[in-house]
């Protein structure tokens, strides 16, 4: 009894890397679990800013668990945990996008958690109304946003993202560049009408 109480803490206290390499070794679903807990929400809430649907997101992040349980091999072991389950959720998302071939707008239901989780000030240099930005990002498209997000919602690096995107770092940073820029072109026309 004591022995196994002394391994849940030792678990408790394992890295991500170390909760990897322990799953690997000995299949021990244990070890998945904690990731598990560790990282479902935020998965979840990934997979709500693509569908927009609280139960289809439920269904995706199961789906991307187990994707990611079947790829467990392939992680690197320099590489941080975080940084490739965003990138697994991320390409199954994009994909569903491509199956189904619809756009799926990328916006969080909570303006007013939306201040705190978006660096505004590094896009727009003034007072922004959150409406009208929720509406100009709707009006982006898919890769749009997603680059939108993940460098300024993220907090990613260019060098983060040209890995996730498979791109070269030159190309995250003008495909940026342009995002930005139409963001707030898109802002504006619609500030102005409001």
């Amino acid at each position: 009894m004591v022995e196994i109480g002394v391994n849940n803490c030792a678990e408790h206290n394992s890295t991500d890397e170390e909760l990897v390499r322990l799953f690997l070794e000995s299949q021990d679903n244990r070890h998945f679990q904690k990731l598990y807990e560790r990282y479902a929400l935020k998965v979840y809430k990934k997979c709500v800013s693509f569908t927009k649907d609280a139960t289809r997101a439920e269904d995706i992040t199961h789906d991307v668990f187990l994707k990611l349980m079947s790829k467990m091999g392939t992680f690197k072991k320099d590489a941080k945990f975080s940084t490739w389950l965003f990138s697994v959720t991320y390409n199954h998302c994009m994909d569903l996008v491509r199956i189904s071939k619809r756009k799926i707008v990328m916006v969080h239901e909570e303006c007013e958690d939306f201040e705190d989780d978006i660096n505004l000030y590094a896009i727009f240099e003034e007072e922004i109304d959150l409406k009208s930005l929720k509406a100009a990002l709707g009006r982006l498209n898919l890769e749009e946003k997603a680059l939108i997000y993940l460098k300024y919602l993220d907090d990613r690096s260019i060098r983060d993202i040209a890995r996730m995107l498979q791109m070269t770092e030159s190309a995250v940073k003008m495909r940026l560049m342009r995002s930005k820029q139409k963001l707030r072109k898109r802002y504006h026309e619609i500030f102005r009408i409001g």
